[in-house]
C-alpha cells in the first residue's frame, strides 16, 4: 500500500480514536456529577430529572461510541476491500462513461443509507422510546426512510450527472463552476425547502389568531423582520422534543413553531425564543453562515481536484473513475472535518451568545432562562458536559453558561 493510502488511513483512524476519546470524556463527566444538581438549577430541576438527563445522555454517548467505532472501520473497509468489487461489479453491467461513474456513487450513498438504518431503528424505537420521546410509528418511519431516499435519488442524480459533465467539458475550470454551483444551489433550497420538501414530512398550519399571535407579530415589527407566515408544524406526531426555527430568504422567510414548543412554553417564553432566532438575522448571522459555507465548500472543491489530478484512488489500488474519486474524498473528507469542528462550532457558539443578547435587550433576561432551563429539563440535556467534548460538538453553548451569560449585568 503506498503512503498516502496509508496516510489517509492514519488520519481516518486518528479521528476515530479522537471521536471515542472525545464520548467516554462525555459519559465519565456525567456520570460524575448525576447524583447532584448544580447549584444554579437546585431551584429548577429536581433530582431525578437531573438523574433521568443523565441516563439520557449517556445512552446517546454510547450508541454514539458504537457509531462511531462502526463508521470508522467501515471507511477503511470500504477504501481497501469494498470499493474494488463495487466497481467490478458495475463495470460488468454498464459501459465506461457518466452513466457508470454515477450508478457507483448512487450504490455507495445507498449502502451507507442502508448501513446506518440499524443505528437510526435503535435511536428511534428503542433509546427515545425509552426516555418517552419517540412517538413516531413502523408506518411513518418507513415513509420518511422511502420519502428521503427518493428525494436524494430525484435531485442528486441529475446534480451528479450536471457535475461529471463540467468534468469532461471544462478540465480546467470544472471544480471553480461547481463551486459556485453548489453555493447557487444551497441558497436555492432555502426557499425550495420550506415551500415544497418540508411539508412532503410535517403538516404545517398557519397560527391561529390570538393573543400569542398578535404579540409575535408585533415582536416581528418592532425587530423591522418581514415574514411570509407563521406556522406551528406537528412535531408531535414523531417526537416530544420542543423547538423553533426560521427558514427561507429574503421575501421567502418564515416562522416555524413545534406544536410542542407552544404546549409547554409560557407566551413571555415563546417571544423570547423567537427574539433569539430574529437576532440571527439581525446581527448577520446568516450571511456569515453562508459565507462560512463558501469558504469550506470552495477548499472541498480544491480537494476535489487535487485528488482528480493526484490520482487519489490510485493510492488505494482502484481505477481513475470518477465515481470513485469523489467516493474517496467523501471518505476522505470526513476525519477533515471532524478535526475543524472545534472551529466551526465555536463560530457557531459565539453567534449563539450574540443572539441570546439580542433576546435579552429585547424581550428580557428572565423569559430566555426560563425558557432555556425548561427546554434542557424537557428535552433531557445534560446540565454538566465534559468541557472538551463541548468544544468539539455543541453548536450551542451549553445551558449553564448561557444563563450565566444572561444574568451578567
Amino acid at each position: 500500500m503506498s503512503f498516502p493510502a496509508l496516510a489517509i488511513i492514519a488520519a481516518i483512524l486518528l479521528s476515530g480514536v479522537l471521536g471515542v476519546y472525545l464520548l467516554r470524556r462525555q459519559a465519565s463527566a456525567v456520570a460524575a456529577s448525576a447524583g447532584r444538581v448544580p447549584d444554579e438549577f437546585a431551584g429548577a430541576v429536581s433530582g431525578e430529572e437531573h438523574r433521568r438527563a443523565a441516563a439520557y445522555t449517556l445512552a446517546r454517548t454510547k450508541l454514539a461510541l458504537v457509531q462511531t467505532i462502526f463508521d470508522t472501520t467501515i471507511a477503511i473497509i470500504w477504501l481497501t476491500l469494498l470499493l474494488a468489487p463495487l466497481y467490478s461489479l458495475t463495470a460488468q453491467w454498464i459501459a465506461p462513461g457518466m452513466t457508470r461513474s454515477v450508478t457507483v456513487i448512487v450504490l455507495f450513498v445507498l449502502t451507507g443509507r442502508l448501513l446506518d438504518l440499524p443505528f437510526s431503528i435503535f435511536s428511534t424505537f428503542s433509546l427515545e422510546a425509552r426516555f418517552g420521546f419517540n412517538r413516531t410509528t413502523i408506518a411513518t418511519y418507513v415513509m420518511d426512510w422511502v420519502k428521503g431516499a427518493a428525494l436524494a435519488m430525484i435531485a442528486g442524480i441529475p446534480l451528479l450527472y450536471g457535475f461529471l459533465f463540467l468534468l469532461r467539458e471544462l478540465p480546467n475550470v470544472w471544480w471553480l463552476a461547481g463551486w459556485a454551483g453548489f453555493m447557487i444551489l444551497m441558497i436555492a433550497m432555502t426557499v425550495i425547502y420550506p415551500a415544497f420538501i418540508a411539508p412532503m414530512f410535517n403538516k404545517f398550519t398557519p397560527m391561529p389568531q390570538g393573543e400569542l399571535r398578535t404579540r409575535i407579530e408585533a415582536l416581528l415589527a418592532k425587530c423591522g423582520f418581514e415574514s411570509k407566515g407563521l406556522y406551528v408544524m406537528d412535531a408531535s406526531r414523531r417526537s416530544a422534543h420542543g423547538n423553533a426555527y426560521f427558514t427561507g430568504f429574503g421575501k421567502s422567510k418564515r416562522i416555524v413553531l413545534f406544536d410542542t414548543l407552544l404546549q409547554n412554553h409560557t407566551p413571555d417564553e415563546i417571544l423570547s425564543i423567537l427574539a433569539h432566532e430574529l437576532g440571527h438575522y439581525r446581527l448577520g448571522h446568516i450571511g456569515q453562515r453562508i459565507a462560512w459555507t463558501a469558504v469550506l465548500a470552495f477548499a472541498g472543491f480544491a480537494v476535489l481536484y487535487w485528488a482528480f489530478a493526484g490520482g487519489l484512488t490510485g493510492a488505494f489500488g482502484l481505477p481513475a473513475d470518477p465515481g470513485l474519486v469523489v467516493i474517496a474524498v467523501l471518505i476522505v473528507f470526513e476525519p477533515v472535518s471532524h478535526l475543524l469542528s472545534p472551529i466551526t462550532s465555536f463560530l457557531s457558539r459565539r453567534a449563539e451568545y450574540q443572539a441570546d443578547g439580542f433576546a435579552k435587550a429585547t424581550a428580557g433576561a428572565e423569559p430566555m432562562i426560563s425558557a432555556l432551563t425548561k427546554l434542557s429539563r424537557d428535552n433531557l440535556a445534560t446540565l454538566t458536559p465534559d468541557w472538551l467534548y463541548a468544544l468539539f460538538y455543541y453548536s450551542h453553548p451549553p445551558v449553564p453558561a448561557r444563563i450565566a451569560r444572561l444574568r451578567e449585568a
